[in-house]
């Protein structure tokens, strides 16, 4: 682990490097390839003429760009989680919150409109926001707070509930419902620039409350007699980090749909190499999040070609055995 400010700084230098080396793999890899001078002049002269910028500048830029987006909202989402809730195992995927954004996301597909997702995002920030409360409350042991087991559990029923209404809809009305599929499994590609400027601003927002809230998030770190012996109030600092998270998580469900892990593993990952001050982890979960979304995107191209496997499920092939190896860990403490 990095203990000085100049070795984070040079830390956060390379993840930057990371995600530059992985925003022009994801622009130069793929069935059809592009070299270098190709990908360069159809970003500075861009000519509609040829197919190889079209490639490039109509598909893979946007794809990249979501890429980025949700790689780090869904890395700094489940930094939140387990900061707020003081447990290993916490991310939107597995406390339910991508669930209940997916979830409401079909049902108002189904009974208002099928455009995903600049539409439908307040629909996924209300089944976020469900979702999450749902879990919390369940969660809870009377007189003890939050309990960790039984908020992982509580979880794992919620998405499994949520997801199965979900599938339950799509079956029903196959026919209307097709063009969704791909996007429930997790996908960034097919995303238009278009599709991208309702969601910045709540982006750049979420993003700038993050830098206000980091000391802060570092005094939840402590036992709660020592926070309330500093007389800090944690209360205003939760619910705007819960905002937070239900934002960052719901925007990402409804630009590329279900994707898991990233939340679960990275800041796991970022830890290890920053430390748990949120001053940098945060930032570090927003680089090594948009890097392992990018290469799982990239890497997703050549698995079956000449068919693309949905994005949601190469980082489940990745954070299916670390979700397992925390959980064995945190049943062993419990």
């Amino acid at each position: 682990m990095l203990t000085s400010t100049s070795g984070k700084l040079a830390g956060l230098a390379i993840a930057l490097l990371l995600v530059v080396m992985s925003f022009a793999g994801s622009l130069a890899f793929g069935q059809f390839a592009t070299s270098f001078s190709t990908l360069m002049r159809a970003l500075l002269a861009y000519d509609p003429a040829s197919t190889s910028h079209l490639i490039i500048v109509t598909e893979r830029l946007p794809r990249a760009i979501v890429a980025v987006l949700v790689g780090a909202s869904l890395a700094v989402s489940g930094a939140l989680m387990q900061s707020l809730t003081r447990n290993a195992l916490a991310s939107p995927g597995i406390l339910g919150i991508n669930a209940g954004a997916m979830l409401f996301v079909v049902i108002s597909a189904a009974f208002f409109t099928d455009n995903v997702p600049a539409s439908l995002i307040w629909a996924a920030f209300m089944g976020a926001a469900t979702a999450g409360s749902i879990v919390y409350f369940l969660g809870r042991e009377p007189g003890a707070g939050s309990s960790p087991l039984r908020t992982v559990l509580a979880g794992v029923a919620v998405s499994a509930l949520f997801v199965s209404f979900a599938q339950g809809l799509l079956v029903v009305n196959q026919e209307r419902f097709g063009s969704l599929v791909f996007w429930l499994a997790g996908s960034v590609s097919g995303r238009g620039l278009d599709m991208l400027w309702p969601m910045l601003p709540l982006f750049a927002g979420a993003s700038v409350i993050c830098v206000f809230l980091t000391r802060q998030l570092n005094v939840l770190s402590l036992d709660d007699e020592v926070v309330r012996a500093l007389g800090q109030r944690t209360g205003l600092v939760r619910l705007t980090a819960g905002l937070v998270v239900i934002v960052l998580s719901g925007a990402s469900v409804a630009l590329a749909g279900m994707i898991g892990f990233i939340g679960l593993i990275v800041p796991h990952i970022t830890r290890g190499v920053f430390g748990r001050d949120h001053r940098w982890l945060l930032p570090g979960c927003t680089l090594l999040g948009a890097s392992l979304l990018l290469i799982a995107d990239t890497a997703a191209r050549f698995v079956i070609p000449p068919q693309e496997v949905p994005v949601g499920v190469m980082t489940a092939l990745l954070g299916a055995p670390l979700f397992l190896y925390l959980a064995s860990r945190r049943s062993q403490s419990l």
